[in-house]
């Protein structure tokens, strides 16, 4: 059993291991190559986050569904690649929206640049990302377009919030499938779609990364709570001095109405307060670190990761399969 891609994942069996290295190895050229532009800035900017590293976890998913087909087909790589670039271009917008200062354990292009560039790049792989999509077919582009269409949906749930009446945590969760579950799904998608599986594997894979990603969402809002710097690569609590609502808070604040207890309410003040003050902020982070509200995220975590694990049951047993299993138990253990 040899470990590869993100999280330490194991896989079993000597061919697939070397398929999936030689997936992500080549979606490493892809993405370095999509980023090159006639313009040295350009390329310098667009290549800032890719050259910074990260889980690969979107093409790593790619490569494993595409073993239930022909994994050598022509379109898994450049697909995989297409679904990573995605995701890079949100992760400069996003910066710009929580005024980020780190990420992958550098600094953000925001912060090295300013919000313009940032933003620009961001345009700009989206773009090079359009362009691969078009070799592809029309669709690959239809369902890279509904899948953006949701992505950017569940953005502006997120800062929209829930409407008058509607359960913070309910609408949270629409927030996830949107904002993060999309992308993963079509990860799955694609490889499966690409690699020439059948329609049924196809649908399986799709659920499977939409839940998946849910999970992998619910996974990060722990370790924004529980993690430091080095272990998650962007500064702790980001999210909390924002003021936007993760799994955590929203579990705190049900708590508050249901137990109504004094230092629940407490806290939940503190956190509704201004935490733009260092020593503020630090003193949330510190309780919420030790309050059973983070456990129960945990557990929301681990009932989604469970959720995807189940989806697979139709599939043939395989070290693909396996592989599959594994990566839900791996996003379970990001959470603690």
């Amino acid at each position: 059993m040899t470990v590869v891609g993100p999280f330490g994942l194991s896989v079993r069996d000597q061919a697939l291991e070397a398929d999936v290295q030689a997936g992500l190895a080549a979606v490493e050229e892809g993405l370095l190559e999509a980023t090159k532009s006639e313009v040295p800035f350009i390329t310098e900017a667009a290549q800032h986050l890719v050259r910074a590293g990260g889980k690969r976890f979107r093409p790593l998913l790619v490569t494993l569904a595409a073993q239930f087909g022909d994994p050598y087909a022509p379109g898994v790589v450049p697909s995989a690649v297409v679904v990573e670039l995605t995701h890079l271009a949100t992760l400069y917008h996003d910066d710009v929206m929580d005024e980020a200062d780190v990420r992958r354990g550098v600094p953000s292009a925001n912060s090295r640049w300013g919000n313009s560039v940032a933003v620009l790049t961001g345009d700009f792989l989206f773009a090079r990302a359009s362009h691969i999509l078009a070799d592809l077919g029309p669709e690959a582009v239809r369902i890279q377009a509904e899948a953006f269409e949701r992505l950017v949906t569940g953005q502006i749930l997120e800062t929209a919030g829930p409407r008058d009446g509607r359960d913070p945590i309910d609408h949270y969760m629409d927030v996830l499938s949107g904002k993060t579950g999309s992308l993963i799904a079509v990860a799955g998608r694609f490889g499966a779609m690409m690699s020439g599986a059948d329609e049924t594997v196809v649908d399986v894979l799709t659920q499977y990364g939409e839940r998946l990603g849910v999970a992998f969402q619910l996974a990060d809002d722990v370790l924004d709570i529980a993690s430091d710097t080095r272990e998650s690569g962007k500064t702790p609590g980001t999210d909390l001095r924002e003021g936007i609502p993760t799994m955590p808070v929203l579990r705190l604040r049900e708590r508050v109405e249901r137990l109504g207890l004094a230092e629940d309410i407490a806290l939940s003040e503190l956190l509704a307060s201004d935490l733009s003050d260092d020593a503020r902020h630090a003193e949330a982070l510190a309780r919420l670190r030790v309050h059973p509200a983070l456990d129960q995220a945990r557990r929301d975590t681990v009932r989604y990761a469970e959720d995807a694990r189940a989806t697979l049951a139709p599939l043939p047993e395989c070290d693909a399969k396996a592989a599959l299993v594994e990566l839900c138990d791996a996003v379970v253990h990001r959470a603690g």
